[in-house]
């Protein structure tokens, strides 16, 4: 069995603290932040535990957008380890105009159970900001290239990719909203198809109910997994 490294959601929340509390205190802080956690726990004649959870962290400063986003998912059965996900993502946004910016873009996917220890990838996009009249939608599309490390318990490769991504989010209401997210980085040796569908809706000011679908697909991968994997999860979201 592969070996395990977990990150609970309370270590999470004790880590990203001095930055929500740093928000809290001026109302126009240019620190945004969101914990969004979900978990299902059974016991009895089955012991299960499956735990959604991610933490966001934006700063804005003058034409700079810097953001880390850890997103992860760990599922036990009868208190054995039965899958493990944490996708680590950080971007600088430097903005040219209101409708124009250059994204720098550092991933790590850290899947137990996919067949790869890990993969990582840079790259750099050039992005544009559409719909910028509409004041209930809004749409986002980059393109970029960089480069990707995976490695696997045989052999390690490496390989330039390009990179497509769109980001479409859609007020419903005062208080509902639906959010999606795609992209595609294509390589020489594998590529990956992530999407992200949600809605969420505000039960007080500061707290959200979403619900949530998450695919990945990879056209490679090793001998025994599957191609695509699919998360679908209810969680509660602070946003700070």
């Amino acid at each position: 069995m592969p070996s395990s490294i977990s990150i609970s959601p309370l270590v999470l929340m004790i880590l990203l603290s001095p930055a929500l509390l740093a928000a809290e205190e001026d109302e126009e802080s240019p620190l945004n932040s969101e914990i969004e956690l979900g978990a299902i726990y059974t016991s009895g004649n089955t012991n299960d535990e499956n735990i959604q959870f991610r933490g966001a962290v934006n700063y804005a400063l003058d034409s700079w957008d810097l953001g880390l986003t850890i997103d992860g998912f760990r599922s036990s059965k009868e208190n054995e380890l039965a899958a493990q996900r944490v996708y680590y993502v950080s971007e600088a946004n430097y903005n040219i105009n209101e409708e124009s910016f250059v994204l720098t873009r550092l991933a790590h996917d850290d899947d137990r159970f996919s067949g790869y220890e890990g993969q990582s990838d840079i790259s750099l996009n050039y992005g544009r900001n559409l719909l910028t009249d509409r004041e209930d939608m809004g749409l986002t599309v980059n393109i970029g290239g960089g480069y990707r490390r995976s490695s696997t318990i045989d052999e390690d490769f490496d390989e330039a990719m390009f990179r497509l991504a769109a980001d479409f989010n859609w007020d419903l209401s005062d208080s509902a909203a639906f959010l999606q997210e795609f992209s595609t980085e294509a390589g020489e040796e594998t590529s990956i198809f992530r999407a992200r569908s949600s809605i969420e809706t505000q039960i007080v000011e500061n707290l959200l109910l979403r619900f949530s679908v998450n695919l990945k697909h990879q056209t490679q991968v090793p001998a025994g997994r599957k191609k695509t994997d699919t998360e679908t999860s209810m969680t509660f979201v602070m946003q700070f």
